[in-house]
């Protein structure tokens, strides 16, 4: 088998998803989603998982390099609850939400009874640090292979690949991404290919959620889909325009384009199923 036709094999693996807007969401619960990693690192596989709510959608409709990057995953998962709530309208009722501050939790205590060790990269001044010392005190016997924040500017090619080399001499089999949608997505698509841990995790916000830099809305807020309202009246310079452009935009488009059922994601030609990505002009 040639190396384009294992690509192709491969891509077409993992969970059935959900076409939301021509984006892939990946039909999980918190624990199928922990147990899909697992397999990536028993296997020896190389792979990436989006977390994905209104904000990653909406700009995958507007760019289509982010949006293939998005149906190449391994995971892309329903970090909202509106990606919950369409999975559910697509019929697949038992879908959860994977929220990314859940998902680091849970992968990180897998990693502890595997002995996984992680590398944690992003994050602003000082974040991935403060992020390592304090899952460490919670998780003893947590493996970290190393830390890097990166600079306010694109790393020359001679810098990229220090990192890669830094990164894969830690012997990291997972690395955690926070540098916010899309950045931390475009960073995961490039580096998949050229770092030897079996998972890479854009975990955007849960850096400083778990470094507890910035708080977590209440449960009841993230249950009933209001976190970006809590997440507006703490940020509401940096958030404001996204909530207000993305939000009403998702709820037009999803009503004229109803999500549905999708099977798995052709991920070479970044389309769902057997049909064509909805894509970013829709």
């Amino acid at each position: 088998m040639s190396e384009s036709d294992h690509h192709r094999r491969s891509s077409a693996d993992g969970p059935a998803r959900v076409d939301v807007l021509g984006v892939g969401i990946s039909c999980l619960t918190l624990d199928s989603a922990v147990e899909e990693v697992s397999g990536w690192v028993d296997r020896g596989e190389h792979r990436y998982v989006c977390v994905t709510g209104v904000h990653g959608v909406m700009e995958c409709r507007r760019d289509p390099q982010l949006l293939q990057i998005h149906n190449r995953s391994g995971l892309t998962t329903p970090d909202g609850m509106p990606m919950v709530w369409s999975a559910h309208w697509a019929g697949r009722r038992d879908v959860r939400r994977v929220y990314g501050p859940d998902l680091m939790a849970a992968v990180l205590a897998r990693a502890v009874d595997r002995g996984w060790s992680s590398f944690f990269y992003g994050g602003g001044p000082g974040t991935a640090e403060l992020l390592a010392h304090r899952v460490t005190e919670r998780l003893p016997g947590l493996r970290v292979a190393g830390t890097w924040t990166s600079p306010f500017r694109p790393l020359t090619a001679e810098e990229d690949g220090e990192v890669v080399r830094m990164i894969n001499h830690s012997g990291a089999r997972l690395v955690w991404v926070g540098l916010s949608t899309p950045k931390q997505e475009r960073w995961m698509a490039d580096h998949v290919g050229k770092l030897r841990a079996n998972a890479l995790l854009g975990v955007g916000a849960a850096f400083d959620l778990h470094a507890g830099t910035l708080p977590q809305a209440p449960r009841w807020m993230q249950r009933s889909g209001l976190e970006w309202a809590y997440r507006l009246g703490r940020e509401p310079r940096r958030l404001w325009r996204r909530y207000l452009r993305n939000n009403p935009a998702f709820v037009l488009d999803i009503l004229a384009h109803p999500p549905r059922l999708a099977g798995t994601i052709h991920q070479s030609a970044g389309t769902v199923g057997s049909g064509t990505t909805r894509g970013a002009q829709g």
